[in-house]
């Protein structure tokens, strides 16, 4: 009897896993009290870079404090839409690339010019809404990162305002500064420093084990009204969600290689894709509700 009991119990919790998250229960209404349009100087100089402290450099630029909100990019749709800059097509947003030189490597696919896709309209993951003529974001996520971006759409928004996507390198130094830590506020990570798996925040729903992104900056000390303390997680030049809540795209385009590289980890992993020097990689058409990025200029 109580091994039947046991297996009742077994399978109870993996019927639970897999029930699906409500993409439709409402989110959290937080103010964080951090400006999305703020940016941070990131001086010229020497760093650590990667998992074995190389010693790069970088020029002087600067980078958004924050990732580029759902809002934000509404209104860049908004006025890109009036200004012919981009198309829309069947539940699709596109937008003119002018291509990548290819080499015909191995495993290598062409990036002709061309249009390709910035977002999808049709997915349930998608916080942009369209009403056939301007673009809002979904209510309660206008603060939120903006996700369900593909590396042409996160390079789309950044050319418009005259801005780039960081380059691997410079993301690295904007997270880690000049010495050698493995997160953007040090070497130990907690709970309440950032939005990873597990990581019980309030908007992470361990009943149907699904996760939402955290508004922009939310891990910034604040104790907030539900009594959820946060750790102040800024990097060293002050910029919030370096490490978890979405993986970030960056610019770099590599010789024989179609992928393109993300950096920072999201909600949906563990706290070691967190440290600074991880990678990831995936072609310039891929989407996901934990991808987004910030602008350098």
């Amino acid at each position: 009897m109580k091994r039947i009991w046991f297996v009742l119990v077994i399978v109870s919790l993996l019927l639970a896993a897999c029930t699906p998250v409500d993409l439709s229960a409402p989110v959290p209404s937080v103010d964080t009290g951090i400006n999305p349009n703020s940016w941070a100087l990131i001086p010229a100089g020497d760093f650590y870079y990667g998992q074995y402290n190389t010693v790069e450099y970088t020029p002087a630029f600067e980078i958004m404090i924050t990732d580029v909100t759902t809002s934000q990019y509404a209104d860049y749709l908004n006025a890109a839409l009036s200004s012919d800059a981009i198309k829309i097509g069947e539940w699709v947003i596109t937008g003119y690339y002018p291509g990548d030189t290819y080499t015909g490597k191995k495993h290598e696919e062409r990036i002709d010019a061309g249009d390709w896709l910035y977002i999808p309209l049709n997915d349930p993951s998608q916080h942009i809404l369209f009403d056939g003529t301007s673009f809002s974001p979904e209510q309660g996520y206008e603060d939120h990162p903006m996700t369900m971006v593909t590396w042409f759409g996160a390079l789309g928004y950044c050319e418009y305002f005259g801005y780039r996507l960081p380059s691997e390198k410079e993301w690295e130094k904007s997270a880690r500064g000049t010495d050698t830590r493995a997160y953007p506020w040090g070497d130990d990570i907690q709970r309440s420093n950032a939005n990873y798996y597990a990581s019980r925040d309030p908007f992470e729903n361990m009943k149907t084990f699904g996760s939402r992104t955290t508004p922009v900056g939310f891990f910034n000390g604040t104790i907030y009204p539900d009594g959820y303390a946060t750790l102040d997680s800024r990097s060293p030049y002050g910029l919030f969600d370096m490490a978890g809540n979405v993986w970030q795209w960056t610019a770099d385009i590599y010789e024989g290689m179609h992928y393109r590289f993300l950096r920072g980890g999201s909600k949906d992993t563990y706290e070691m894709d967190l440290r600074i020097f991880v990678r990831n990689n995936a072609t310039p058409t891929y989407f996901s509700p934990g991808v987004g990025f910030r602008c350098v200029r």
